[in-house]
């Protein structure tokens, strides 16, 4: 991984002190925004669904994510360019001033104005000692670390039914990152490394200047003494893209914004680390009736004058066909009865809910005399105030 062109906080919109479960929680949500499946076509989503996906890699990896906030960036190899790894001790970029006296400098410059000299730890000194302390960064470790392959987000659309029932066998295509079979892994053609020449293996040239030797690292193999011929099918990247189909079974009972989780679909390790998780997110379809609310199932349900004053026995739908509901005489408007153990089934409760139906009164329309005369019969026959309350209480 090159020094990035973009500030990898930015990509993910979150501070520089943002915790682990933040700055998941933001690559999450852009992951989902900008996923190449639902923005087809469009290619400044898809360079910033990569962008997204590059600063989590790095951010959401403790040991990446300190040396990118030293230094600005991270290296493959985990350390500074052209530089010795992190914990050497070694000074950047592998400068040697092992054979020069500076004694007199020290002296000098730490006494001058106190009278006296500044002592240094260890009795040593000299400019090693000085590069040592400043450019150390913890205990030796391997360059190549083995590392978890990065979790994958894909957002799934079904419809009303799917989400109650349940859907088997759904297959949906994603992108990811597969271990390259041409180098298993590694980056390197079949034949494996060769010996730098510029270098002989050691790792690092000598350059003089002046009077001073200097041991850099080797600028054509960057330290290592030995160079890789790239991988022709994945250019040493050791991993390549390919898209697949995964079929998935969506549990009845799932609901808009369930996620499921598929092991090891996700984007490959390195170096026999193992691959991310595939997290697949559930949009559902609205139904034009049924309205659910967690495990129960609502529904607005019309009733005639008649049925609401004298009281009726009425079919209404359920997510298992229809039913029977009783309306007692004189059933208000608005009134909600309660059909239990109707609604969605809930799998981690091992119980179910219930459908919740409110009923809404229709008023006929009055387009004959016989009608009005009726109606004008009722109006009689009950002249009480249906507002008495509410002038009772202003």
């Amino acid at each position: 991984m090159t020094t990035p062109k973009h500030d990898y906080y930015e990509t993910l919109s979150v501070p520089r002190n943002a915790s682990e479960e933040d700055i998941k929680k933001s690559y999450r949500k852009l992951a989902r925004k900008f996923h190449p499946d639902l923005n087809p076509g469009d290619k400044v989503a898809e360079e910033r669904f990569k962008n997204v996906q590059e600063a989590y890699e790095v951010l959401s990896d403790a040991k990446k994510r300190q040396m990118y906030d030293q230094v600005g960036f991270y290296s493959e190899n985990g350390g500074y360019p052209g530089a010795a790894s992190p914990g050497s001790g070694e000074p950047p970029p592998g400068m040697d001033f092992n054979g020069f006296d500076f004694s007199d400098f020290f002296t000098k410059q730490a006494g001058a104005g106190r009278g006296q000299p500044r002592q240094t730890s260890g009795g040593g000194g000299g400019f090693s000692d000085i590069f040592s302390h400043l450019f150390h960064r913890g205990a030796e470790e391997p360059a190549d670390q083995p590392e978890k392959g990065a979790d994958l987000e894909y957002a799934l659309n079904i419809d009303f039914w799917q989400a109650i029932r349940g859907t088997q066998g759904a297959k949906i295509s994603i992108t990811r990152n597969e271990v390259c079979g041409t180098c298993n892994g590694s980056g390197a053609a079949p034949g494996g490394s060769v010996t730098c020449p510029q270098c002989n293996g050691t790792g690092s040239v000598t350059q003089m200047a002046g009077a001073m030797k200097f041991n850099l690292s080797c600028p054509r193999c960057g330290g290592k003494g030995t160079l890789q011929n790239a991988c022709p099918t994945c250019h040493g990247e050791g991993r390549i893209a390919r898209t697949e189909t995964v079929t998935v079974n969506i549990p009845a009972g799932a609901q808009n914004g369930s996620r499921l989780r598929v092991p090891g679909k996700g984007n490959a390790g390195t170096h026999g680390a193992p691959a991310g998780d595939l997290y697949i997110t559930t949009r559902v379809e609205e139904h034009p009736f049924f309205t659910r609310n967690g495990d129960n199932i609502e529904i607005r349900v019309p009733i005639s004058v008649t049925e609401a004053g004298l009281g009726a026995k009425i079919e209404v739908p359920t997510i298992d066909g229809r039913t029977l509901l009783k309306i007692p005489p004189g059933t208000p408007n608005g009134r909600k009865f309660r059909l239990s153990e109707k609604g969605v089934v809930n799998a981690r409760k091992n119980q179910r809910g219930d459908q919740i139906v409110e009923v809404v009164i229709q008023v006929p329309k009055v387009q004959d005399e016989r009608t009005k005369e009726i109606l004008r019969e009722l109006g009689k026959l009950h002249p009480e105030d249906p507002r008495a309350d509410i002038w009772a209480k202003v």
